[in-house]
C-alpha cells in the first residue's frame, strides 16, 4: 500500500489550476498583448525559483461518486520566489479567471503573501489586473446580500497590510492591464509603480460607471498611463510587460529587504576620483537661460546607475535612486526646464513621498539645488502651494538619514531654505555658480525700492543702477566670507566631495523601523 492514488490526485489537481481560466481564455489574454499571471511569474524572477502557496486553491466540481472533475482555480497566485538570488513575496491576479474579480479569489490568498511579507522581512510584488475589491455588482445575487466595503470578514484584514506593508518592506505594483476599485488601490500603495502603455489602464471605476455621470471615455482616455503618470498616480510607463519586470528588479537591487535591514552596496565601477570638465561651465551665467540637471546628476553618480521615478509628476523637481561608490544614495535634482525649477503643489508632494521612502529604507540623500521658491500667481494660489510646501519641509526636517546639499545655481525663499534638514547636521557645498536670497531680485528690487524708483527722474535707469549695485554685493563669495555658506567648490570637485559623503554616510546608516509610517 502506497501513498499514489493521493498524489496522483495532487498532481492531476495541480493540472489543472495551471490551465488557469481554460485555454480560450488564456488565448485571449495573449490575443490583447498581455502574459498570464503564471508566464509574468517567470518572466520576473529567477528561473526555477517560485515556490508557490495554495496552487489547488478554488472552486471543485464533483460527479454523482464525488469524484473530481474540474477545478476553476482561484484568480490569485502567489507565493515566494527570488529575484537577483534575494527572496521576495509575489502575487498576481489571474484575469483569466473572471477578469480578476474579486468574487472568484479566495480572499485569504492575497491576504496570506501580505502578512508573509511582513512576517517574513520580504519585498512583496504585486501584478494588478482587475478590481480585487468586494466583487462585481453580479456578486449580489450569487452570495444574495450586498457587501459592507470594511465590514466583518476575512477580507477586511488585507485593508490594514495594503498599506501598513509600506513601512516594513519594499512594495511594487506592476499595473499590466485594466485596474479598477481596490485592484488600482493596491497598485498605488506601493513605493514604485509601473503601467504598460498599450496595455494598462487605472481608474476608481471604468467607462460603464463613469458613463452614467454623463462622461463617455474609453479606458485610456479615462485612465491610461498619459494620465496617470502626469497626475502622479502610477511612477511609470514602458512599452512591454518584459520592461515593467525589468524596472521592478532594478529598483529592488537599490534597497534592503525590509527596514530591519540597510541596503547592499553594489558593485564599484566607477572611479571615485573622477573629473568631469564639463561641469564647469554647465551652468549658464545668464539667468534666464535653462540647462539640462539630468547629465549633472549622470556625472556625479556612478557612470549609468541614476534610476528616475516619477519623471512625469511634480517635473520642477528630479528624484531617483543611484549608486555613488556603489553605495545607494537618494537624489533629488532641481529641473529648470520647468518653472525655472520652483516648486509647485505637485513638486511638494513629490517631495514629501520620495523624502519619505529615503527615511523607511534609511538611503542617504543628495539633493541638487537650483529653486527659485514657490511657484507665485494665481494658479500657485488656488493649488494651496504654500501648505503643501510646509508639508514638504516638515518632511524634509523630520528625516533622519545623512544628508548632502549641493546648491548648483540658484536658492530663494522658504522652498529655497528647505534644501537641507533644519535643526541638524547636513554637509553643504555650493558651486561658485550659485546665488541665493530671500527674493530674487528680479521683482524683488520693485518691491523693496518702490519709492526710491519712483522718485528718480528716471525709473528705468535708476531701477538698474540699484540691480548692479545689489549685484556686486549678492557674490556668494561675500557669503562664504560671513560663513553664511560653509565651502564654496569647483564643479568638477562634485563626484570626488559626494564619494567621501558616501563613505562616511554609510556607517550611519540605522536599521530598524523609523518613526513615522510610510503613507501612498
Amino acid at each position: 500500500m502506497t501513498w499514489q492514488p493521493e498524489l496522483d490526485e495532487l498532481r492531476e489537481r495541480e493540472r489543472m489550476a495551471y490551465q488557469m481560466g481554460g485555454p480560450d481564455k488564456v488565448k485571449r489574454q495573449h490575443d490583447a498583448g498581455r502574459l498570464t499571471i503564471r508566464e509574468r511569474i517567470t518572466e520576473l524572477v529567477d528561473p526555477g525559483s517560485f515556490h508557490e502557496v495554495g496552487a489547488i486553491a478554488g472552486k471543485a466540481s464533483y460527479d454523482g461518486d464525488n469524484k473530481l472533475v474540474d477545478l476553476l482555480p482561484s484568480n490569485c497566485v502567489m507565493g515566494r520566489a527570488q529575484i537577483d538570488g534575494r527572496p521576495v513575496v509575489v502575487c498576481g491576479d489571474d484575469f483569466t479567471v473572471r477578469g480578476g474579480s474579486a468574487d472568484a479569489t479566495i480572499k485569504e490568498k492575497p491576504l496570506m503573501a501580505e502578512q508573509m511579507a511582513e512576517a517574513l522581512h520580504l519585498p512583496i510584488v504585486r501584478f494588478i489586473e482587475g478590481s480585487g475589491g468586494g466583487g462585481s455588482v453580479k456578486t449580489i445575487e450569487i452570495t444574495g446580500r450586498a457587501n459592507l466595503p470594511g465590514g466583518i470578514s476575512a477580507g477586511t484584514e488585507a485593508f490594514h497590510f495594503t498599506t501598513n506593508n509600506m513601512s516594513i518592506v519594499p512594495v511594487v505594483g506592476l499595473g499590466l492591464g485594466s485596474v479598477a476599485g481596490l485592484g488600482a488601490a493596491r497598485l498605488v500603495a506601493s513605493h514604485y509603480s509601473v503601467m504598460t502603455k498599450p496595455t494598462s489602464a487605472m481608474f476608481v471605476a471604468g467607462p460603464p460607471l463613469v458613463a452614467r455621470t454623463g462622461q463617455h471615455l474609453s479606458k485610456m482616455e479615462l485612465g491610461g498611463w498619459e494620465i496617470q503618470t502626469k497626475a502622479g498616480g502610477i511612477d511609470h510607463a514602458v512599452d512591454t510587460e518584459e520592461e515593467a519586470f525589468e524596472c521592478a528588479r532594478r529598483f529592488l537591487s537599490y534597497l534592503p529587504s525590509s527596514v530591519y535591514d540597510v541596503a547592499p552596496r553594489g558593485p564599484r565601477t566607477d572611479d571615485p576620483e573622477r573629473r568631469e570638465e564639463s561641469l564647469f561651465n554647465v551652468i549658464p551665467r545668464d539667468t534666464r537661460k535653462v540647462y539640462r540637471m539630468r547629465p549633472i546628476v549622470d556625472a556625479v553618480v556612478d557612470k549609468g546607475s541614476f534610476f528616475e521615478m516619477g519623471k512625469m509628476f511634480g517635473r520642477s523637481i528630479i528624484t531617483g535612486l543611484a549608486r555613488i561608490d556603489g553605495l545607494p544614495v537618494a537624489v533629488m535634482a532641481s529641473d529648470p526646464y520647468f518653472y525655472a525649477g520652483a516648486w509647485t503643489a505637485d513638486t511638494c508632494n513629490k517631495v514629501i513621498r520620495f523624502v519619505d521612502l529615503a527615511e523607511t529604507f534609511h538611503i542617504p540623500v543628495v539633493y541638487l539645488v537650483d529653486c527659485p521658491g514657490f511657484l507665485i500667481g494665481l494658479d500657485a494660489e488656488k493649488s494651496a502651494v504654500i501648505r503643501v510646501g510646509t508639508r514638504a519641509m516638515a518632511a524634509v526636517n523630520q528625516t533622519t538619514v545623512p544628508w548632502c546639499t549641493v546648491i548648483v545655481r540658484s536658492s530663494f525663499g522658504v522652498a529655497g531654505a528647505v534644501h537641507q534638514p533644519a535643526g541638524r547636521f547636513a554637509v553643504r557645498y555650493a558651486w561658485i555658480s550659485a546665488r541665493w536670497g530671500s527674493l530674487p531680485l528680479e521683482g524683488g528690487i520693485e518691491a523693496a525700492y518702490r519709492q526710491d524708483i519712483a522718485d528718480a527722474p528716471d525709473p528705468v535707469a535708476k531701477q538698474k543702477e540699484i540691480e548692479v549695485r545689489l549685484n556686486k554685493l549678492r557674490s556668494p563669495l561675500r557669503t562664504a566670507e560671513a560663513f553664511w555658506v560653509e565651502e564654496m567648490i569647483d564643479p568638477r570637485d562634485t563626484r570626488k566631495l559626494l564619494v567621501e559623503f558616501a563613505r562616511l554616510a554609510e556607517p550611519l546608516r540605522k536599521p530598524g523601523p523609523t518613526g513615522f509610517g510610510m503613507r501612498p
